[in-house]
């Protein structure tokens, strides 16, 4: 019997012989018994991107919260939830899939720059640990919805520290244009603000400057910032009791080479405590480094289309299954489920949809024909939770691997479904 290559990201995808195996299963088997567009997910992967953090905070008063944008899935959410972490959600809908999930309203942080007093409303109701709060706006709102309610709402306010943190601009969250928190030099004054407002408990201040990071000097930058806002909000008689570092730890896509989680934390706890602030409770936000090289996106190739100056090779997943490629430019590994014999031809791998932008992948070397399966690498984070009914078509299936065992973790779509709820106009 071969022994498994595993390929770059993620140890537990791996070529056996001519064969692609996640997990040990052959990921054109599961393309064959459940359909594509097929998303297949690894659990084990998921744990051991989870170990890297916790290893790293063992002894410390910590909560690794996932934030959840990056993949919301039940059963995805269902194995942080096993395994103790929190939530990082920006919506009501995300708050009700986490508890649906198992998860502890206790360990939820509710970021996002926009909520409505309702969803503020049922956070309360539920207990979330924090509100991440971005705006005095907001913390307003906040504490007049809280006092409606006479309770207190819990509440970190996320400072934009203006660090550039060397990502795509459109993932960059934690620059002076940015739409996302509250300006660095604002902070002292938004935290006397937010102290004077009956319905608000002060318990922490947070940042995240962006996703896909893979330097560590981004970090300590805004790490640096931050500390210095701890150090002049509590000469105010301003407690803080948490320190929110965010998340945006980048994963291999193709050839980049972000840290280890455990070597980012291990430097953040260093800078920490050598400022006097290792007795406080610390609160991460990863999403993206815990589930992007977990998962896969199984497409199978429709037809082939050889001219000039490009050649194509139509496949049945398409932008509305995986948008990363046609938003961000993103590239994505992409291979055979089997591997042929032979040189292949170059081709820019597109899906059905009628836009010139839906594209997964250009200029690839493949070797292969209808009816074969491809697999999209990386699809873990950013791919079902961004989907979409574009042209129509019906979301994806997803499957999880956990050892022996393969759970089909969502239904394919019916058309039907995708009109269940319209109504026609009675003429």
């Amino acid at each position: 019997m071969s022994t498994p290559a595993a390929l770059p990201g993620s140890p537990f995808l791996s070529w056996r012989g001519a064969q692609l195996e996640i997990e040990g299963h052959a990921l054109d088997a599961l393309a064959h018994e459940h359909g594509t567009p097929l998303f297949v997910y690894s659990r084990a992967a998921m744990r051991h991107a989870l170990a890297s953090y916790t290893r790293a905070l063992a002894g410390r008063r910590h909560l690794v919260c996932y934030a959840m944008k990056a993949n919301s899935s039940l059963a995805v959410l269902q194995t942080f939830a096993e395994a103790g972490c929190g939530f990082d959600i920006v919506s009501v809908g995300e708050l009700e899939r986490a508890l649906a999930a198992g998860g502890d309203a206790k360990k939820i942080v509710f970021s996002g720059v926009g909520k409505r007093p309702d969803e503020m409303r049922r956070a309360l109701e539920v207990g979330v640990k924090c509100f991440n709060v971005e705006s005095l706006g907001e913390l307003q709102s906040l504490s007049e919805e809280a006092r409606a309610m006479n309770v207190k709402a819990p509440v970190s306010l996320r400072i934009n520290p203006d660090i550039d943190p060397k990502t795509h601009p459109y993932i960059s969250t934690g620059l002076q244009g940015n739409k996302f928190g509250i300006a660095h030099k604002e902070a002292v004054t938004a935290y006397r603000v937010a102290a004077g407002l009956p319905g608000l408990d002060v318990v922490g201040i947070d940042c995240h400057i962006g996703s896909q990071i893979t330097e560590i000097g981004p970090y300590a930058d805004a790490l640096d910032r931050l500390l210095d806002l701890v150090e002049a909000i509590e000469a105010e008689n301003i407690g803080i009791r948490h320190i929110d570092i965010g998340g945006g730890l980048g994963i291999t896509y193709t050839d980049e080479t972000p840290p280890e989680a455990e070597t980012l934390v291990g430097q953040v706890l260093a800078r920490i405590d050598a400022r006097g602030h290792g007795k406080r409770e610390l609160l991460f936000e990863p999403g993206r480094s815990l589930v992007g090289n977990a998962g896969v996106l199984l497409t199978e190739v429709l037809v082939t289309k050889h001219g000039t100056p490009k050649n194509f090779c139509i496949v049945d997943a398409a932008m509305n299954d995986l948008l990363r490629p046609a938003l961000y430019q993103a590239t994505m590994g992409i291979v055979p489920c089997i591997r042929r014999t032979g040189t292949g031809a170059l081709y820019d791998v597109v899906g059905p949809v009628c836009e010139s932008g839906d594209w997964l992948g250009r200029d690839r070397k493949l070797a292969v024909q209808p009816g074969d399966r491809l697999a999209v690498l990386s699809a873990g984070a950013y791919a079902m939770a961004m989907a979409s009914n574009y042209n129509s078509r019906p979301r994806a299936a997803e499957v999880m691997v956990d050892g022996k065992q393969v759970h089909l973790i969502r239904e394919r779509e019916t058309v039907r479904e995708l009109f269940a709820r319209e109504r026609l106009i009675n003429s």
